[in-house]
């Protein structure tokens, strides 16, 4: 991996919704690996980079529809591939604290993820989805995000920070190239005893 993308709304209006688990889980991985954010107008968001591997952490400020943008200006100015990159959201279609990570496939109704889309032009690259739960099955689509847009239950903000514990643990797989390792470990992680 030779960038990984936390998507997000900047300002500290949306710091704490439920869309913003990209940007939690990228600032985790940016502390656990001693990696300083600085703004770039260049690249239309906050940079780091991983000083052990070279990898490139990315949190767009440009709001979530137009997260492509800033992905794209750092991927092309580095030559990055989109093989080679990880873009990590939240997931209405899993419950909170699951984190499931995949290769290409759709947008799944994800602004932020179609935009990435269509301004790289493949969806050939990483995403690690980490669980927000749905509002409902019949839920609206300002229904949907509303509830996006708002901070999770305190149960369920525990267990999204489950999930992105669980997405932290595999990180050292993921950078070493080691998707499936990663996968497997991930997707079958230990159930705690009741």
């Amino acid at each position: 991996m030779k960038l990984v993308v936390g998507l997000g709304n900047p300002g500290e209006k949306y710091r704490r919704t439920r869309h913003n688990a990209g940007y939690w889980w990228v600032e985790q991985l940016a502390h656990a690996a001693h990696a300083e954010f600085r703004g770039d107008s260049k690249f239309h968001g906050r940079v780091a980079k991983i000083p052990a591997s070279g990898t490139w952490l990315l949190m767009p400020d440009t709001f979530m529809n137009n997260s492509g943008r800033a992905v794209a200006a750092l991927a092309t100015f580095y030559r990055i591939a989109p093989a080679e990159i990880l873009v990590v959201h939240d997931e209405l279609d899993l419950a909170p604290g699951e984190a499931r990570l995949k290769s290409g496939g759709g947008a799944s109704g994800h602004n932020g993820v179609k935009d990435i889309i269509e301004c790289l032009g493949t969806k050939d690259f990483w995403r690690l989805r980490l669980g927000v739960g749905h509002p409902r099955d019949t839920a609206t689509e300002q229904e949907v995000v509303d509830y996006v847009l708002h901070t999770p239950r305190a149960e369920e903000q525990r267990l999204i920070d489950d999930a992105l514990a669980h997405g932290l643990d595999v990180w050292p797989l993921l950078s070493e190239n080691r998707h499936e390792a990663a996968m497997l470990k991930l997707h079958t992680k230990e159930k705690k005893p009741k």
